[in-house]
């Protein structure tokens, strides 16, 4: 049994923690990584140059201060922090925050996300860096959080510049990896961080591939913390009620990822706005979240997640009696039904329910207009369809790099090329709406380069249009959660929505 190698026959205070998540790691280096649980891993074992703390505040990491930005906004400078060690003992420094930043940029899968605001980096100073950007962006330092910058010892990657090192990870962070495999990785404290040392003498991460095995998992007792959110959703209810009753520890981190439906908004029935219209307001959220998730997941309004600054509710709630109107403007509702289709991830537990869920609700309220046809998917299969505009709605999520309205807007509304409310080029037509709006592009950019209220107002205006415009239907918003038996302290999350492993020891029971 794969727990059998991470947990003692008796457990004492110094034996590791055993977290269980879902999936596996195929590599923990920043460049490749991709997956949740990945990036969660990597940044119990680095530091990122900044860091979103639980209130949501920025916090200098490995920078010792706030980026200094150009009068033209074009050029950053970053101070860093001095006395830090990489894992295996090299200095951080300058030349290797430069080396990560660069290596990332040149081969990291999640490379765009940087790429398209950093131009080059440069080294002024033994402790100092300066960012050329290609426009101003004023979530600079929020970008600088991302997990995949997580700087990498030069000593140890000296070859692997131009390729990947997935089965080792030498970083700063708190935690230095002693083993991994797909499903188990071992985590000790480094005893000469730069910080506060871990509470707790380390860390066995399990990963599972069922959402039976991780219930299981902490039910019996083999683990003491269990991350994650792709339990069922009957399942994630009788922990949370366990938590409820003193059973189980709960913690849960801020709601930065989304759920949503894309509709497919160039070609017909949906290409007609008043129908995309009467959808949303055929959609009832507080419903359908109640059923699904017993509100685990509440509703949402908007394509930003409310606890991310400049969100906005904009669509509107659901009203049968106006759905219905709309629809009979359109000459249906009269002997004429509307078929649609409607693709669900048939490998995430809440999109199958919410689907059925949807199509009861509009069987029993708007029968005579609508028929919702259901089709069951594999998510990898259908995320490489979406680009080619084969579904006309499916159900799919979000979660942010990192938590700035920008990071929400641009993957769902950017378009680089388009003939009218038809992107033809960019994230909207990748993501399967193919919608845009005339100046809509350019509004996206400037708030990029603005601040505070300015800012809030050209965010305002985006999502406004968009919630007109209606190319997507924005469902439910996604908090992190874990559970931690009673004999361990409370999990805590981070701004970024990452548990806190450091943070996290054994406590003893009355």
């Amino acid at each position: 049994m794969l727990l059998a190698g991470c947990r003692p026959q008796a457990t004492t205070d110094q034996a590791p923690l055993v977290i269980a998540a879902y999936g596996s790691i195929d590599s923990v280096d920043p460049a490749q990584a991709t997956t949740v649980i990945a990036l969660q891993l990597i940044s119990a074992l680095g530091d990122p140059l900044y860091a979103i703390d639980g209130q949501g505040a920025i916090q200098p990491k490995l920078a010792r201060a706030l980026p200094t930005l150009s009068d033209d906004g074009l050029t950053a400078t970053i101070p860093l922090r001095q006395g830090v060690l990489f894992h295996d003992g090299t200095p951080f420094d300058a030349d290797a925050m430069a080396f990560s930043m660069r290596r990332f940029l040149a081969i990291g899968k999640l490379s765009y996300v940087v790429g398209d605001r950093i131009r080059a980096v440069r080294v002024t100073g033994p402790y100092e860096l300066q960012l050329d950007l290609r426009r101003p962006f004023s979530p600079l330092a929020k970008l600088l959080s991302f997990a995949s910058l997580t700087p990498i010892s030069p000593t140890a990657y000296a070859n692997y510049e131009d390729g990947f090192r997935p089965n080792a990870f030498v970083g700063t962070g708190p935690y230095q990896l002693r083993l991994q495999s797909p499903q188990l990785q071992r985590l000790e404290p480094f005893a000469q961080y730069w910080g506060e040392a871990p509470r707790n003498d380390g860390i066995a991460l399990v990963g599972m591939s069922t959402s039976t095995s991780l219930y299981g998992s902490i039910s019996s007792g083999n683990v003491d913390v269990l991350l994650s959110t792709s339990l069922e959703p009957e399942q994630q209810s009788a922990l949370h009620q366990q938590a409820n009753q003193g059973r189980l520890r709960e913690g849960a981190g801020p709601a930065l990822g989304i759920g949503y439906i894309t509709l497919l908004t160039d070609r017909p029935p949906l290409d007609n706005q008043q129908l995309r219209r009467a959808l949303a307001f055929s959609l009832d959220r507080e419903l359908l979240t109640k059923r699904v998730t017993d509100t685990l997941r509440p509703p949402l309004r908007g394509l930003v997640p409310p606890t991310v600054p400049g969100a906005l509710s904009a669509w509107p709630k659901a009203d049968a009696s106006r759905a219905r109107a709309l629809l009979q403007q359109e000459g249906y509702c009269s002997g004429q039904v509307l078929p649609l289709q409607l693709t669900y991830r048939s490998n995430v537990p809440t999109d199958r329910l919410l689907a059925l869920s949807w199509q009861e609700w509009l069987r029993s309220r708007l029968g005579e207009c609508v028929r919702l046809e259901l089709t069951g998917m594999e998510s990898t299969t259908a995320y490489r369809q979406l680009g080619d505009g084969a579904f006309q709605m499916i159900l799919l999520d979000w979660m942010g790099d990192y938590p700035d309205a920008d990071n929400y807007l641009t993957p769902l509304l950017g378009c680089t090329q388009s003939e009218g409310n038809r992107c033809l080029e960019g994230d909207s037509a990748s993501g399967g709406s193919f919608w845009t709006a005339p100046g809509l592009e350019e509004k996206l950019r400037l708030s990029n380069e603005r601040r505070g209220q300015a800012r809030l107002d050209l965010l305002d205006a985006v999502q406004r249009e968009a919630a007109h415009g209606v190319p997507y239907l924005p469902m439910w918003q996604t908090r992190p959660r874990a559970w931690a038996l009673k004999s361990i302290t409370a999990p805590q999350f981070d701004g970024s929505g990452r548990l806190n492993f450091a943070s996290l020891s054994r406590r003893s029971l009355p």
